[in-house]
């Protein structure tokens, strides 16, 4: 039988995705209008009982959301609204972001594995150019169940990090650079040549993306207990 879909006439809503995946569709915020928002939170939240999300909300578009749908969360360093969060599950996420400039993908990426059920803890500003910083952090990175790397520049910390750990590590390369960088393509170019083997590498800027690969990783192991 074929996955059900509400039809709302400007989205088809993905309703069986929690019972196919463990998770409600995640709505992608940027470009819709605030209404259309609205009318989806509120179709996945009636037919679904996980955590609803949205990504990429602009404060504006977030006031007028919670208005219309209340009992809502807004993170607005990560720009992101969340209804139902998960209680923490026994699966641990560090997302070690390299510089400051780095932040907002590494505070998205903490918050949706956080909403999602996942054990976060950040480790920031460690970035290669300053090695000792990283090496300090080391010990708390080898008791991770993944660690999620998020890198602009020359995305070098990956690889740093692919080599210090044995957990799961995704990559997240950022587009924080000077022109070479080519606005997160040649991290995402040096991420994906990494020595360091296995290393998983998502899209440019997406927190998102990573923090679903740890999602799935947990749910694979089956140590998320919300």
């Amino acid at each position: 039988m074929a996955p059900e879909a509400v039809d709302l006439g400007f989205a088809r809503v993905d309703v069986d995705r929690e019972a196919r995946q463990g998770l409600p569709e995640v709505v992608y915020g940027s470009g819709k209008t605030p209404e259309q928002v609205v009318g989806i939170v509120r179709t996945l939240l009636r037919h679904n009982d996980g955590p609803v999300l949205v990504t990429r909300v602009e404060p504006e578009v977030a006031e007028f959301v919670l208005a219309a749908v209340p009992d809502g969360v807004y993170d607005g360093g990560a720009r992101l609204l969340v209804w139902r969060p998960a209680e923490p599950g026994g699966f641990g996420v560090v997302v070690a972001s390299a510089g400051t400039a780095d932040l907002p993908v590494a505070r998205e990426a903490a918050a949706v594995a956080g909403a999602v059920g996942l054990g976060v803890t950040t480790v920031t500003d460690v970035g290669v150019a300053g090695l000792h910083r990283l090496l300090a952090e080391q010990e708390r990175l080898s008791t991770a169940d993944t660690v999620i790397v998020v890198a602009g520049m020359e995305g070098a910390l990956a690889s740093a990090i692919g080599g210090l750990v044995a957990c799961p590590v995704v990559a997240v390369p950022t587009s924080t650079g000077y022109g070479a960088g080519l606005e997160g393509i040649t991290a995402l170019l040096a991420m994906h040549a990494s020595c360091a083997a296995g290393i998983t590498v998502v899209n440019i800027d997406s927190g998102f993306g990573a923090a679903m690969a740890a999602f799935r990783l947990a749910r694979v192991v089956g140590r998320r207990t919300a």
